[in-house]
C-alpha cells in the first residue's frame, strides 16, 4: 500500500465461502473528522437492524485529531467495530480498505463526517427488491454544514423513482449524487474494482463506471446529508487549484467509457459543466475567504475548461470585486 494513488482500479476479491452472511455493510471512513463521527455513528445506529444483518465499521486512515477508538466505543456502544491503518495510507487506500473489508451483500461508503436521515436503509431495500438487476441504489441527498445546518437540497434526477434511464450519459456529463447517498453491490466492486487515480473526482469516476456497467436505481426522498466543511479534502483541493486538475483526468478516463459517437458531445458538456462549477468556487471563495489567489485559480482553471459567456462574465466580475475591494 505504498502506492497511495493507484493508477488502474484495485482488485476487490470475492469473500471467502463462509464469509457471508451480512445483508449490509455500513463502512465508514475517516481521517481527521473526529469531530462529526459521532454524529454520523448515531445516524447509523437509529436505522440500526442487528448484528446479524448489519456490519458496522470504522475505518481510520491514521487519525491525528483525536481518540478515535474510544470515540466509537463512546457513540457505538459495543456495536460498531474498529480498523486502523498502521499508516497514512490516504483516501484511495483507505476507500479500498473499506470494500476489502466489508462482508455484506450490499455495501454503503459513509464518509466520517456525513449522515443518513431514518428510513435510508429501507428505502435503498425497496429499491434493490423492486429492481433486482441494479448494480446500485441511491436517494437523494441534502447539503449541510458543519454545523448541521441545511444549505439546500440536491437536483432532482428523474420525476418517479426507479431504474434511471439513460443514466450513464446524465452522469457522465455532470456530477449528481455523494457517496454518502448512494449503496454497491459488493458484487459490483468484484467486477469493476475500487477507486483509483485521483483524490478529488473520484467518485463521480466510479459513478460513471457503476452506470457504464450497470442499471442504477433511485429514490427522490432526501435521506442522506452531506456535510461542507473546510477541513475536508475538498477544501483544501479548491485552495490549491487541485481539484481542476484532477477533474481534468476524471473527464479523460471517462472519455474512454463512453460510446464513440457521443464521445466528443458528452465530454464537451461535462467540461462546460464543470467550467461553471469551478467559476462559482471562484465566487465562493473569494466571499467566503477573502482568498483572491485561490479564487483566481478556480477561475482560471474554470476558463481553461471551457471558455462560454458565463465563465467570461464570472472573471470579469471577480476582477471587479477585487478592484472595488468588495465585501
Amino acid at each position: 500500500m505504498n502506492d497511495r494513488t493507484p493508477q488502474y482500479p484495485p482488485i476487490i476479491k470475492p469473500l471467502p465461502l463462509g464469509e457471508t452472511g451480512y445483508l449490509w455493510s455500513v463502512m465508514i471512513p475517516t481521517y481527521n473528522c473526529s469531530k462529526y463521527l459521532k454524529r454520523t455513528i448515531e445516524s447509523v445506529l437509529k436505522q440500526d437492524i442487528g448484528a446479524a444483518s448489519m456490519q458496522i465499521e470504522v475505518i481510520d486512515d491514521f487519525s491525528t485529531d483525536a481518540d478515535v477508538e474510544q470515540i466509537i466505543k463512546e457513540a457505538g456502544k459495543g456495536r460498531v467495530n474498529f480498523y486502523r491503518q498502521k499508516e497514512n495510507v490516504g483516501s484511495l487506500r483507505n476507500f479500498e480498505t473499506c470494500i476489502n473489508r466489508s462482508k455484506g451483500k450490499f455495501i454503503h461508503i459513509l464518509h466520517g463526517d456525513d449522515q443518513v436521515v431514518d428510513g435510508f436503509y429501507k428505502e435503498i431495500a425497496g429499491l434493490f427488491t423492486n429492481h433486482p438487476d441494479a448494480g446500485a441504489a441511491f436517494t437523494g441527498f441534502s447539503v449541510i454544514d458543519e454545523h448541521d445546518n441545511f444549505l439546500y437540497n440536491n437536483d432532482t434526477v428523474t420525476p418517479e423513482a426507479g431504474i434511471i434511464e439513460n443514466w450513464f450519459t446524465t452522469i457522465a456529463e455532470k456530477q449528481r449524487l455523494r457517496t454518502c447517498a448512494i449503496v454497491v453491490r459488493r458484487s459490483v466492486y468484484e467486477q469493476i474494482g475500487s477507486f483509483f487515480a485521483v483524490h478529488y473526482g473520484e467518485d463521480w469516476e466510479m459513478f460513471v463506471r457503476i452506470a457504464a456497467n450497470y442499471p442504477v436505481a433511485y429514490s427522490l426522498k432526501n435521506l442522506a446529508r452531506y456535510r461542507i466543511h473546510g477541513g475536508n479534502i475538498s477544501a483544501a483541493y479548491m485552495n490549491s487549484g487541485q481539484d481542476i486538475a484532477d477533474i481534468k483526468k476524471v473527464i479523460s478516463i471517462i472519455y474512454n467509457y463512453l460510446p464513440a459517437e457521443k464521445r466528443k458531445e458528452i465530454t464537451r458538456k461535462s467540461r462546460k459543466n464543470f467550467a461553471h462549477h469551478f467559476s462559482g468556487n471562484a465566487h465562493a471563495i473569494y466571499q467566503n475567504q477573502r482568498n483572491a489567489r485561490a479564487a483566481l485559480k478556480q477561475m482560471y482553471g474554470a476558463l481553461s475548461l471551457d471558455v462560454n459567456s458565463k465563465t467570461v462574465l464570472a472573471l470579469a466580475k471577480l476582477y471587479l470585486k477585487r478592484m472595488i475591494n468588495y465585501r
